[in-house]
């Protein structure tokens, strides 16, 4: 049993490292392809991966910079990520976040009186609990309605966004033609971890975050429950887990992981809450969790791709003047070629569930 066990384990590892060689050659072909195009459209290649380059890792602010770019997509991936654990597909990260965000920066501007110490952590896990809350929605709807989280959470991003524009304009809005809420107090901001690069110790809360989601994945009862469900309903209703209470906890933790993204960027970079702050952070996590195989660790890789990409390509186009858009199709290469065994599987699997609702009817 100790040989079959070890070889399982070995083959395991084997699959893991696998995986990793194929997205680095996926991201080599990907940068091929890219260096291809930018020639064709009269530009150096060599140049503009190395400007690239330069501009995600030439120095310390730019490392920085990717860094931060990443901090946001660590917690919308990963919340991305949790319900695909689950099987479940929460597209409404955007609205969850702008709910942690507001939440965050009305607590943090409510309690001036307090330590940064106790304000920070306050501030934070209010805007979870609201991102949480949020997230309970369609999963309580899923779970005693059946109805389809993807529909239900797409609907709530847009209910999300324009309610709390509309708590901020008629009661916590400062004073002024920017639709903000007043500038937290100073020792609510979360501090720097390198000095005058904006980088603050959300990133290190992000690792922490993730540390914990790979230990309730490893470690405990409710992280192989929440697992089984996403491997087969059946089964796991079978083996006596509630898969109705499954689903509600599945959305509220990823509710309350992907509010913490807009409570550390209000916390960290804007230092109150701004409508329409969000370029798109819930809707990248997506793709960061598919590139990321729905793993902790690999949500952190991708979000750090996504920064390093985010970061150099402003120095690409400041150096080189090749087109942001023909940039953006080289960052879109990179994610396609690397996520698309998951997108397939992805896909595949979504297919195959609507087939089985069809036959059923």
């Amino acid at each position: 049993m100790k040989i079959l066990r070890k070889l399982w384990d070995w083959l395991k590892e084997l699959s893991g490292l696998s995986e990793l060689i194929y997205s680095l050659f996926a991201i080599v072909f990907a940068l091929l392809i890219g260096a291809i195009l930018i020639y064709l459209s009269g530009h150096d290649a060599l140049d503009a991966y190395y400007y690239l380059f330069t501009g995600a890792f030439g120095n310390t602010y730019n490392l920085a910079q990717t860094i931060l770019k990443s901090i946001p997509l660590i917690f919308t991936g990963l919340a991305v990520a949790i319900g695909f654990q689950a099987g479940l597909f929460n597209i409404g990260i955007e609205g969850q976040l702008y709910w942690g965000a507001f939440t965050t920066a009305v607590v943090a501007v409510s309690l001036p009186g307090l330590s940064g110490f106790i304000l920070i952590p306050i501030a934070l896990l209010a805007g979870a609990l609201a991102g949480g809350i949020w997230g309970a929605f369609p999963g309580y709807l899923k779970a005693k309605t059946g109805a389809h989280e993807v529909i239900t959470t797409i609907m709530l991003n847009y209910v999300g966004i324009l309610a709390t524009t509309f708590l901020l304009k008629n009661f916590f809005k400062a004073p002024g033609p920017v639709d903000q809420t007043r500038t937290i107090p100073t020792q609510a901001r979360i501090p720097e971890l390198i000095p005058n690069t904006r980088l603050t110790w959300a990133f290190v809360i992000g690792i922490g975050v993730i540390l914990l989601i790979r230990y309730l994945f490893s470690n405990t009862s409710l992280g192989y429950d929440l697992q089984a469900v996403g491997a087969n309903t059946s089964a796991a209703e079978y083996a006596g887990i509630s898969v109705p209470r499954i689903t509600v906890l599945t959305m509220t933790i990823s509710g309350a992981v992907a509010a913490l993204a807009g409570g550390t960027i209000v916390l960290g970079v804007l230092n109150r809450f701004i409508t329409n702050f969000s370029p798109g952070y819930g809707f990248t996590g997506i793709a960061v969790a598919v590139l990321g195989r729905n793993r902790p660790e690999g949500v952190l890789a991708a979000a750090l791709l996504f920064g390093a990409l985010d970061a150099g390509k402003v120095s690409m186009q400041l150096f080189t003047d090749i087109p942001g858009d023909l940039i953006t199709v080289v960052q879109g290469l990179v994610i396609l070629l690397v996520a698309a065994p998951s997108f397939i599987r992805l896909f595949s699997s979504l297919f195959g569930r609507g087939r089985e609702l069809i036959a059923s009817e």
